[in-house]
């Protein structure tokens, strides 16, 4: 129980240690670098980290709810890529930031999503199958909507970015919902889930710091360089995403907790996932993965002031 606390309490305020790690990262760019080589697998791990908290049998959850799961999922592919193509388009972003840009647009949900969730007293059962369903679509979709949507920039191997979605993504992602499966079976089952639901969150929120700070170390003038579009255009993104989903999901006619669930799931990306693949498959464009590392710090900080709010207001009801 302790330790579930004060992981829940370091994983509530992952946007305050995003933005110090920004910060350190500005300011100390050489502490950073080692990271680079590691980020694929550290995603791989929050990857099994994700798996591990969910077990085959949530499948069925899905089957038995798939109008509302659906609900998410197409505002999520539909919301944020077209978003994210028509900011591009509209700023007239240089092909480095316009990839990046499109390619973070076309990820799926991330697992901070789930926290937010949490904090904006939304329905987290649901965002957590949203999320896990939007990643499993993500193996297919991401690739082929960023090439569709960013070819006109540059040429994008969606094969390639296939084949990284199915190890990066898929395979930890089966493994840790088979081991998690497996768990059922142990003598101390309920000791180690109290273990992975503690810790799960709280590593995913560190990689994705670790991976942040590396872009903003590493591309630091170049940022410095485009900051007025890049930062709008990433912002407007979130700013579309949360507010566009909200307004979807009311038009569906889904009640209060339901849109915000959809609103959150929609605005914040995986954005770790989208810089990795960027740094993989694009190392010669050194801005591509940039508006994945803005990105990360954006839809944090919007989703959790739209927490505040909503909690807030779910308090005076």
């Amino acid at each position: 129980m302790r330790l579930a606390k004060i992981s829940g309490m370091m994983t509530a305020g992952f946007p305050l240690w995003l933005l110090l790690g920004c910060a350190w990262a500005w300011g100390r760019p050489e502490d950073w670098g080692w990271f680079k080589p590691w980020i694929s697998i550290a995603l791989g791990v929050v990857m099994l980290g994700m798996g591990l908290t969910l077990r085959f049998s949530d499948f069925a959850s899905v089957l038995k709810d798939p109008k509302r799961i659906a609900l998410g999922v197409f505002a999520q592919f539909v919301i944020m890529p077209l978003a994210g193509w028509g900011l591009a388009k509209a700023f007239q972003l240089e092909a480095g930031l316009a990839l990046g840009l499109i390619l973070v647009a076309c990820c799926p949900g991330g697992t901070v999503s789930n926290v937010i969730c949490h904090l904006a007293r939304a329905n987290v059962p649901l965002s957590v199958l949203m999320t896990m369903t939007s990643t499993m679509t993500a193996v297919f979709a991401t690739p082929w909507l960023t090439r569709w949507l960013a070819g006109a920039w540059m040429p994008v191997d969606a094969w390639a970015l296939f084949k990284s979605m199915l190890i990066v993504v898929l395979l930890p992602l089966l493994l840790g919902i088979a081991v998690n499966s497996l768990l059922g079976k142990m003598r101390d089952e309920r000791k180690a889930r109290a273990w992975i639901d503690s810790l799960g969150p709280l590593v995913s929120a560190l990689v994705v710091v670790g991976i942040v700070g590396c872009i903003v170390a590493g591309e630091k003038e170049r940022i410095a360089a485009a900051a007025g579009p890049l930062f709008l255009s990433v912002f407007l993104l979130h700013g579309f995403g949360f507010f566009l989903g909200y307004f979807f999901a009311k038009l569906a006619g889904c009640p209060e907790t339901l849109r915000r669930t959809v609103s959150i799931e929609v605005g914040m990306q995986n954005s770790g996932l989208g810089a990795a693949l960027a740094t993989k498959h694009f190392p010669q464009i050194a801005m591509a993965p940039v508006p994945a590392a803005i990105s990360a710090v954006f839809h944090s900080i919007i989703g959790s002031c739209l927490a505040a709010w909503w909690r807030r207001t779910s308090g005076r009801k």
